[in-house]
Parts: C-alpha cells; structure tokens; sequence
C-alpha cells in the first residue's frame, strides 16, 4: 500500500518553507552523505497520530513581477493536482486575501482534490481570527489558522489532512502483480522503452508541453505473467526554468516509487551518469525498493572490448551508495536486450522477499566475528550476541549487541557483505537495525 501524497501550495513569503520545516520535523537534517534529494528539501516522510504520509513542497517562486508569479503558483497548483492526494493551500493572514490566491483558489476548487486551506502567521488567535474569515471568500471551505513559525493549530490543520486518506487501499493491497517503476531525467527514453515492451505507442512520447502529465500505469503481460509499469515521463516542459523541471521530476519519481516493488533507473548511454541521475537513484535507495540501472540508447555508443567495463565503473563510482543495484544495456530504439528485463525484473523481487533462518544467519555471522574480531573502544569489545530477519521489501535484519555505540558502520558494512555473500540479494538493499541487550538477556 503506498503513503498518501500531501502537497504544500502558496505564494511567495506566506510560509510555505517554514510549515514544510515544521511539519517534516528533525527529518530533513538527518541525511548521511547519500546523494538522495531530501537536502534539496523538497519532500519528507510525515507522520500524524498513526497515518503516514509523503509531504512535497511544490516550490520555490521567485517574486518577480505579479504575472510571474501567478504563472509560476499556477503551475505549483498543476503540480499538486497532479501528484498529490491532499493539498494544504497556504496563505497569509498578515498580507489578507490577494487576487492570486483567488485565482489559484478556482483551479484548485476546480480539481474536485481535497483541499486544507491554511491560513498561516496568525500568532496570536485573539488578535487575528477575525480577519481568518475573509478566507471564506475563496470558497474553499473552512480556514485553518496555523502560525508555522509558532507551531501554532498545526495539529488542528493535520487532523484536517488525515480525514481525507483512505482507510485501506484495498485493490493494492490484493494486486499481487509485480509494480515495476520507471524513473529517470526527461528525454532518456522512459516511455519509449514502454512502448517497446507494448509493441504499440500507448504513452505518447512527444516535446509538446504536458503530453502525459500524469505517471501512467500501463498492464504488459509477458509469459503469461501481468507486469505494471509506472511511467513517469510527465514533465510540462513548459516551465523552462530548470530548476522547476528538476522539482518536478523529483516529486513525480517520489509518488511513483512509493508505489512499486522495482525502481528502473534510466540512464542516457550517450550522455552518461550525471548527479541528477544520482539524485533519482537515491529516492528508490531510501525507500528500500529494489533497483535495476538501466543504460538506454546503448545501440549509440561505438563500442570496443572495453566498453562495457569502462561504463559500468563509471555508473558505480557515480551510485557508489547502491553497489547492489543490477545494470542492463539496452536499446528502446532497436529492442535490443529489452525481453531480458523480465527475467532481472523476477530475480530481483525474488531477493528482495527472500526470506533466510534464523539458524543460518546466526552461522554466518558467528563465522565473520571470527575472522574478523568487533571494534572495541577505551576497553570495551563490541559482542554480538544475534541477528534475526525481521521483514522483507527489503530484506530487514536486526542484529543484538551489548553497546550500540561499538557497531561501527564499517562492521555493519562487513557483515552485510558476508551475507550477500552467501544469498547474492542482487538487486536489493539490506537494512540492519541494531538492538542493544544485556548478557543475561
């Protein structure tokens, strides 16, 4: 079941970045040096009384001139209706009720999306509730007053949110078809890999501004198997400011890898491996999923004995943090090595639900404490006393110690390799939480 999607929508200087801030917590600043994108700060994993949910800012406007800036919140807007399943429209009460936000307020009204109308900066609830209600004029229902500065009627604004996910996404839950996502920068031949899979030109692969918005979910049976692929070639270029091009397809990859068990990479052969790709790699490595690097336009590149090695170490260096993460060479162009992408589709879910004893871990890590001792510190030896697997999607291993202190990233590291080892788990990433417990325990 994927998390619900919450878009942030507002004009410049309403607050937009300190709610963000605000609701998405301590979160944003614990990021290792993995080339993931939460440092650009443009989404967050959210959590309110139970309900989790993905929080995306729909970004940053640049105050111009008005017509700019309606231009640019207008297309926020599309964004948020697009991707997301709620949106909180932010404005301020300090600055009143503008004409943007009332033409912003009717494409968003016209949407049929729920929508939480916040309206921020009331600090002080006795002072600015009556001019709250000047909001009503947007016909967007009921105004929220939040102070995101203060953390004030945060909460109340959240209950708002939640009313509006579902209770259970049933058919995802039941569809056990594989849900295969593809991501990458425009124009590296996404939907025209899909159309080469569908042997027909379903997603219109076109420069046109907004062709295919939307990530398209496209059925492929292949063997008699049903496969779903997420398609997420829906950048408007309309926007010809990169920056927002970027934003925008960071948020379409987040909402679509939420939703699939395999993250294919697209890489442009003839361009190479830049830090964007890294950027989108780095969504699905966060989330667990299963990744498969997928080299398209191979067909172009003049090739030598060589080739391929070069490539491939070129493509690790740049995704060192997923040196897990399966490549393919392939050719929307010509079909070439194409067919083959089922079978490394299947291997890699097959390792990401693979499921080892409790007995044979134990083994194995008995067996790599004794070729290589623990660290210790000031005198005192790191033991680890277990190791359990406690789920799957990915492979996620809890390892008892006596002092979390002394497991060292380097030694989780270690024994991560020990078990690929002994299990491959292409294709996967493996998460090891570490548990502290006394002797006698």
């Amino acid at each position: 079941m994927s998390k619900p999607v919450v878009a942030i929508v507002g004009r410049p200087n309403v607050g937009k970045s300190t709610l963000f801030n605000a609701l998405a917590g301590e979160m944003i600043s614990i990021v290792k040096d993995t080339p993931g994108v939460t440092r650009d700060r443009i989404y967050a994993e959210v959590s309110w009384l139970d309900k989790e949910f993905t929080l995306i800012d729909t970004g940053g406007i640049e105050p111009d001139s008005s017509d700019v800036i309606l231009s640019q919140m207008r297309d926020q807007a599309q964004i948020a209706i697009d991707t997301a399943d709620v949106i909180i429209f932010i404005t301020d009460v300090k600055q009143g009720l503008v004409d943007s936000d009332a033409k912003v307020a009717d494409m968003l009204r016209r949407s049929k999306k729920p929508i939480i109308l916040a309206v921020n900066k009331v600090d002080d609830f006795k002072k600015y509730i009556p001019d709250t209600y000047e909001f009503y004029n947007l016909g967007i229902g009921d105004p929220v007053p939040v102070s995101a500065a203060s953390r004030l009627g945060i909460g109340d604004m959240l209950d708002e949110v939640i009313k509006y996910f579902p209770e259970h996404v049933g058919e995802e839950e039941d569809d056990d078809r594989p849900r295969i996502a593809i991501v990458g920068k425009p124009n590296v031949g996404k939907s025209s890999i899909i159309n080469k899979l569908l042997g027909k030109n379903r997603v219109i692969v076109s420069d046109i501004a907004g062709t295919t918005r939307d990530a398209i979910d496209t059925a492929i049976t292949h063997d008699g198997k049903e496969y779903v692929f997420i398609d997420t070639a829906g950048l408007r270029r309309k926007s010809k400011i990169k920056e927002e091009l970027e934003r925008f397809s960071i948020i379409r990859t987040v909402t679509a890898v939420e939703r699939a068990d395999v993250v294919l990479v697209v890489i442009d052969a003839t361009e190479g491996v830049t830090e964007q790709d890294a950027k989108i790699a780095g969504i699905a490595h966060e989330r667990g999923k299963g990744v498969i690097i997928v080299v398209n336009k191979w067909d172009a590149i003049e090739k030598n004995n060589k080739t391929v090695k070069e490539y491939e170490h070129k493509v690790r260096l740049v995704l060192s943090f997923m040196p897990y993460a399966e490549i393919m060479y392939v050719s929307a162009e010509t079909g070439q090595r194409l067919p083959k992408l089922y079978e490394m589709i299947d291997m890699v879910i097959e390792n990401s639900t693979l499921r080892v004893a409790t007995g044979v871990l134990n083994e194995i890590m008995m067996e790599a404490v004794a070729m290589q001792q623990p660290p210790s510190d000031k005198g005192k030896r790191l033991k680890l006393f277990y190791i359990t697997q406690v789920a799957v999607k990915p492979p996620t291993f809890v390892i008892f110690v006596n002092d979390k202190q002394l497991m060292h990233f380097s030694y989780t590291r270690y024994l991560e390799n020990k078990i690929r080892e002994a299990f491959g788990f292409k294709g996967t990433s493996l998460k090891f939480l570490i548990r502290e417990r006394n002797e006698k325990e």
